[in-house]
């Protein structure tokens, strides 16, 4: 029988649910979008319901990106968390 822990996952942020949902989305979404990724301009992202109201307090906004990038929550550190959204913010 293995330890109460192995039911939690990581998260990052304030709030969990505002972050690691986010996050895996975005995991998610360039894991469907792998083969055509270098068609890919832009995307929009919109955040309804609490996302929407809470968004930057939980940080969900940074999370959203964090997931783009490919990031998982076991990977992320502080330094890295600044250096990726860096990038994201100066490349565009």
């Amino acid at each position: 029988m293995g330890s109460n822990l192995s039911i939690f996952k990581v998260g990052v942020g304030p709030s969990s649910s505002h972050t690691l949902g986010p996050m895996l989305a975005g995991n998610m979404f360039c894991e469907k979008i792998k083969d055509k990724i270098s068609q890919i301009v832009k995307i929009q992202i919109k955040l309804y319901g609490s996302l929407s109201l809470t968004g930057k307090g939980h940080l969900s906004d940074k999370a959203i990106i964090w997931g783009l990038s490919g990031l998982k929550a076991k990977e992320l550190n502080a330094a890295l968390q600044d250096r990726v959204f860096s990038k994201v913010l100066q490349e565009k």
